[in-house]
């Protein structure tokens, strides 16, 4: 049978539809950043399916900086069809809505031209380093508001590395670890606070995550706010912390006063 992104939607749906509830508790906890998971997602044999029709590191675009370093890829015709279909299951408007009503986020868009998104691999030696999602998407149209991270590698332990990390209380305190574990689910808002990174992969094999933003015309606070993606060194990277604050001041100035990029990105799907 062809796996669809009707058919993979319809599953996810049952699953979030089952503990709706329940996540939406957990997403809704005061004091940290809001933030959820919900394990075993899709049938097992499927997300093994995705997992193996990943492409080759060498066939994903390399973001290789002081800020992160690790494969993407957001050009979804390029590979294995069920990749796309994996993807865009995310945005069925069916699962947008229960969304909502988990995270209480109100009318979210999915991001058909996947800005940021799409599938990401990390193997030995990536890391993504503390950051704030960009505000906006890449039109400033509509705030960035939901993140939604499918990890899909069968048997990774969470001392392989590459793990969600979310900053609750900024960057002067410990740091919270949401295992990147074969299929789960993570929604975690993203606003002005909701700082994120993902640690170093320590071991051999490749961490997968199939990624979708949801946007919005409301933010996701009482005021309104604009900030590019800003990076920072972690606790115990004092002199990079300075480079990547001057950078990200420097990325703000610009849009802020030109409306443009230093850079423009790569990373939009080309129908």
């Amino acid at each position: 049978m062809k796996v669809t992104r009707s058919y993979l939607a319809d599953l996810i749906l049952d699953k979030l539809v089952l503990s709706k509830e329940k996540l939406k508790e957990e997403f809704n906890q005061t004091g940290r950043i809001n933030s959820c998971y919900i394990d075993d997602l899709l049938p097992e044999e499927i997300a093994k399916e995705i997992y193996e029709a990943y492409p080759s590191p060498e066939e994903m675009a390399l973001h290789k900086s002081l800020r992160e370093n690790k494969r993407i890829a957001a050009q979804m015709d390029l590979y294995n069809p069920l990749l796309e279909e994996a993807v865009f299951a995310f945005q069925d408007e069916r699962i947008v809505e229960i969304v909502e009503e988990i995270t209480g986020l109100k009318e979210m868009i999915p991001d058909e031209k996947l800005y940021a998104g799409g599938i990401s691999l990390m193997a030995t030696g990536n890391f993504l380093n503390p950051h704030l999602d960009n505000s906006h998407d890449n039109d400033r149209e509509n705030y960035r508001v939901l993140n939604l991270l499918y990890y899909v590698t069968p048997d990774w332990d969470i001392n392989n590395g590459g793990n969600l990390e979310l900053w609750d209380n900024g960057m002067g305190k410990p740091q919270r670890v949401i295992h990147s574990k074969f299929n789960r689910l993570v929604l975690m808002v993203t606003n002005k606070t909701s700082i994120h990174s993902v640690s170093k992969v320590t071991a051999d094999g490749k961490r997968c995550c199939v990624s979708n933003y949801y946007f919005s015309k409301k933010p996701a606070e009482a005021s309104e706010y604009f900030h590019v993606t800003s990076f920072y060194g972690r606790p115990d990277e004092q002199v990079k912390n300075v480079f990547l604050r001057a950078d990200a001041f420097l990325r703000q100035m610009v849009r802020k006063f030109t409306g443009k990029r230093i850079v423009e990105t790569k990373h939009i799907y080309k129908k």
